[in-house]
């Protein structure tokens, strides 16, 4: 049976923090358990993108046509084979004790690409191409993250009907549970097509003083439907500012302080613990693999983020200096 290890990372309304606890489970994951992590950045804004690397560096690989969207192009409206390598890029976050995290970046033109997918009715061969692409990725990395866009769009759909789990980010107010409650009603609709298992919810942003913030968290975790995880996310400042990338690298602790970092630190113990216990998910209890490689070296391409590796091999010259 094949390894469980794709998450489909979205809620149906935005503003919930989506893409900034992508990057803090990517890091965690990587620090903390050695896990090789593939980022696949499936929302427009390319905001987890930008997140794990220069403005400059997504800026020069989206002139490149080295995005999702690209590959998806090629492979979905123009029917062209397409190495995935090409797409994914390595050496990315500006944590240096991370050396695990892969990346495949977005592009503002990926609404176009879902324009012409829906105008061609090529639904079925876009959800093809997914299931071709996750079954690659599988059994190269530990932890495959989706960040999808807030909303159901047909490519998030196909990603939620071939991953192996889904995950909610909510925050602990009306709106965001009403979008969890479009997001119930959407998964039961034909069920013979095949939907993620819910790993559960993940109350993000929560601001710790407030008593309504308590009622609607206390609402989501007495409803067994939503599986809630018991570590919340609290509402923290320093959460803000580790979603802006650094130039200069700096350590886990120093982005995720205090009471950020131990909440994260925990949620990651529990997301294994559960991922653990589904059957054939023996990603999150196996030592983690290798850096990934093919017969023809390594798996991802560093060379749309060469300015920031030669910045790191100065740092350590003048460390070691």
């Amino acid at each position: 049976m094949p390894i469980k290890n794709t998450f489909a990372i979205m809620n149906t309304k935005g503003g919930v923090g989506k893409s900034t606890l992508v990057l803090a489970l990517a890091e965690t994951l990587s620090v903390h358990h050695g896990k090789n992590v593939l980022v696949i950045d499936s929302d427009a804004q390319s905001s987890v993108s930008s997140m794990l690397m220069t403005v400059s560096n997504l800026y020069q690989l989206q002139n490149d046509g080295l995005t999702l969207v690209d590959y998806l192009v090629a492979k979905v409206l123009q029917n062209n084979t397409s190495d995935l390598r090409r797409f994914v890029v390595r050496d990315v976050s500006d944590v240096d004790d991370v050396n695990s995290i892969f990346l495949i970046p977005s592009d503002m033109q990926l609404t176009l690409f879902e324009r012409e997918v829906s105008r061609e009715s090529r639904h079925g061969r876009l959800r093809v191409v997914i299931r071709e692409l996750l079954d690659e990725v599988r059994e190269v990395f530990d932890i495959i993250l989706i960040d999808c866009p807030p909303g159901l769009s047909v490519l998030t759909e196909s990603w939620l009907r071939e991953a192996d789990f889904h995950v909610a980010p909510t925050k602990a107010d009306y709106v965001s549970v009403c979008g969890l409650e479009v997001f119930r009603r959407f998964k039961q609709l034909n069920p013979e097509m095949g939907f993620a298992t819910n790993l559960g919810v993940i109350v993000n942003m929560k601001d710790m003083a407030s008593p309504t913030e308590d009622e609607y968290h206390t609402w989501l975790r007495d409803n067994a439907e939503n599986r809630c995880f018991k570590q919340a996310i609290p509402r923290i400042h320093a959460l803000q500012d580790a979603a802006r990338f650094q130039p200069e690298r700096r350590s886990y602790l120093a982005k995720y302080p205090g009471r950020i970092g131990e909440a994260m630190r925990a949620l990651v113990v529990e997301f294994l613990e559960r991922v653990a216990s589904q059957p054939t998910a023996a990603v999150a209890s196996t030592p983690a693999a290798p850096a990934p490689e093919d017969a023809e070296g390594s798996y991802g391409s560093d060379a749309h983020v060469e300015a920031d590796v030669e910045a790191q091999q100065d740092r350590k010259t003048t460390s070691a200096a």
